[in-house]
């Protein structure tokens, strides 16, 4: 059994009409059955309400044999709240800069007590004073922070084709970044 999360988030801090947008994504998703249209209790959150994996789902996967067809936690769950998305294991907090290239993840994960609660979307790096969205700074492994998230339960292993994040990020109408978390 999977635990693994594939999730795929928006490249900014604050999208606008995210909850619309979610609406045309899981609109986009059960037309091509990749999830179910309706909410079952195959998610993991609170409530375990998510979209139960469909048969479209093995076309947007590299290993679709690694797809948790027939396991309880399946489904797509989506957050429309301002979240930080993080794999939980190995996950170094490390960042950089874009500009200088610099380390600056110590100061970038503190400044997220500012970032959380919405009184900032931008972060300065340390070293050189360039600003951006949060998310525009370099994380390895890859997180990401957003007031909309998709979070694909036991789908991390599967591996996302890079066609379907491309055609994700197009229809959600800005740039995505894929989260990968292994418990």
């Amino acid at each position: 059994m999977s635990h693994s999360q594939a999730i795929i988030v928006p490249r900014i801090s604050t999208l606008p009409a995210h909850e619309a947008r979610a609406r045309v994504i899981l609109r986009w998703l059960a037309e091509r059955r990749i999830v179910e249209a309706l909410p079952t209790t195959c998610g993991r959150g609170v409530g375990g309400m998510a979209y139960a994996i469909a048969p479209g789902a093995r076309d947007v996967v590299r290993r679709p044999e690694l797809l948790p067809f027939g396991e309880a936690i399946n489904g797509l769950e989506v957050v429309t709240r301002r979240c930080i998305y993080t794999p939980t294991r190995d996950f170094a907090e490390e960042a950089g800069c874009p500009e200088c290239r610099r380390e600056i993840g110590e100061a970038l994960f503190e400044s997220l007590d500012d970032w959380m609660p919405g009184q900032t979307d931008n972060f300065s790096c340390p070293e050189c004073g360039f600003e951006d969205d949060i998310n525009g700074f370099l994380f390895i492994p890859a997180c990401a922070f957003s007031n909309l998230g998709f979070i694909f339960n036991g789908w991390g292993e599967a591996g996302f084709e890079q066609a379907f994040l491309d055609e994700f990020a197009e229809r959600l109408g800005f740039a995505v970044a894929l989260v990968i978390d292994r418990p």
